[in-house]
């Protein structure tokens, strides 16, 4: 290993690097987070990354190895890395993307700026969970749409949700022009288009809106770009999954539509439809005596709709069961249709406002991360070090599901927007 100093900051890398050199002694002194420096495919990995297992120092592509941990391989890591692998105080940076060294200068807002796009029944019931769940977490949140008068509703009724006698304060509410979208922390895309009404026949609602919605995310995603973007594109609007990735590709094209990666990188985009589907799970879960125990020993992974993985448990995975729970949790929405409703208000509340929560305060979530070719959900958290994804001795079984629904993303074409 070759070990630097860059500014006040530790580095340390399997690849010699023009950078001052130090002492493994000297870099063992240091009481704050270091910097691991690797060299991978920026169209297929992470910019940066929390070290949570010796296994990520060795990384030559990233995939499902980034949820799956692998005993195979023997790691010849230093204990006092490893210390810090421990207390999640190493960052992986990729040095491939572009201005890789300002990221040695990485923080998270301690009182997030949030701004959302997109105010019908996802987007104003999300802010309505924002309004109320976000005290000490989110300072203010800017709403944005092509409704005006929704606007002024929201802004009026928003602001006259007030708890008097409570010391926890709530966001404040305000209506942002189009230009001040991207002066925040957290951008929330719940614009939508082409939603089947009621009452019609359709397999997956969700993939129904993928050519108009990706049209209008890519559209925030190369003014994001244009903004010099900094803080997390969060993508709320279906289907989640590809739309994460259409944001990553056409905001990292020049004007000749080469990409650059000079825009928002892979680990600023977020995907927010896995929660409610969890949610689903452990609703049905609980009807059936050989599936109540998904709550605590269960997971989900994939993407929201057709794909997703129910697994009833992660020590004693029962391939029947998961798949009987998985089938459920996909056509919950299809059930919530069939009673004359649109089923908007779950993933609002599971996938949106909830889990968006979690992730500023970093807590665990169900939600979407770059995964080598294709976002995909499983359980994170965003660190001080960057995402962590929860790794996991996965059984054979549930492994080759994930495989196939990791293929079944990457086939999907989000290159053309």
């Amino acid at each position: 290993m070759f070990f630097y100093k860059l500014d006040d900051k530790v580095l340390f890398s399997n690849f010699n690097y023009d950078l001052d050199e130090i002492s493994e002694t000297e870099a063992m002194n240091s009481e704050n987070t270091i910097y691991f420096l690797n060299r991978l495919n920026p169209l297929n990995s992470r910019r940066i990354f929390s070290i949570a297992h010796p296994s990520l120092i060795y990384l030559e592509k990233e995939n499902i190895n980034l949820i799956n941990i692998c005993d195979d391989f023997e790691f010849n890591t230093p204990l006092w890395i490893m210390d810090k692998i421990n207390d999640r105080k190493v960052m992986g940076i990729n040095t491939n993307y572009p201005n890789w060294k300002e990221f040695t200068n990485y923080t998270l807002p301690e009182s997030w700026k949030v701004n959302i796009v997109g105010l019908g029944d996802v987007g104003s019931t999300l802010l309505i969970g924002l309004k109320l769940l976000g005290g000490n977490t989110i300072d203010s949140i800017g709403l944005y749409g092509l409704n005006k008068d929704n606007l002024k509703r929201l802004e009026y009724e928003m602001n006259q949700i007030i708890d008097p006698f409570s010391d926890e304060s709530m966001p404040t509410i305000s209506i942002v022009k189009e230009d001040e979208l991207f002066n925040c922390d957290m951008f929330v895309f719940c614009a939508s288009k082409g939603i089947p009404p009621v009452g019609s026949k359709v397999s997956d609602v969700r993939m129904i809106q993928f050519e108009e919605n990706a049209k209008i995310v890519s559209h925030y995603a190369k003014k994001a770009r244009n903004s010099n973007f900094k803080g997390i594109f969060s993508v709320v609007s279906d289907p989640v999954d590809p739309l994460c990735k259409v944001s990553f590709i056409s905001s990292n094209k020049d004007k000749n539509g080469n990409l650059d990666f000079l825009g928002l990188s892979s680990d600023q985009i977020r995907g927010y439809g896995l929660g409610v589907m969890n949610a689903r799970a452990i609703y049905y879960s609980k009807k059936d005596s050989n599936t109540e125990n998904y709550i605590s020993e269960g997971r989900a992974f994939g993407p929201h709709g057709k794909g997703l993985i129910i697994a009833n448990s992660i020590n004693n995975y029962n391939e029947e069961l998961s798949l009987n729970l998985t089938n459920k949790a996909i056509n919950a929405n299809i059930d919530v249709r069939n009673t004359g409703f649109k089923p908007y208000i779950a993933p609002a509340l599971s996938s949106g406002a909830l889990s968006l929560i979690n992730t500023m305060k970093g807590n665990w979530n169900y939600s979407s991360t770059y995964m080598g070719d294709v976002f995909m959900g499983a359980k994170n958290r965003l660190t001080q070090s960057g995402v962590e994804i929860e790794m996991l001795h996965l059984p054979e079984q549930l492994l080759n599901r994930i495989r196939n629904t990791y293929k079944d993303l990457n086939d999907i074409d989000c290159s053309k927007f």
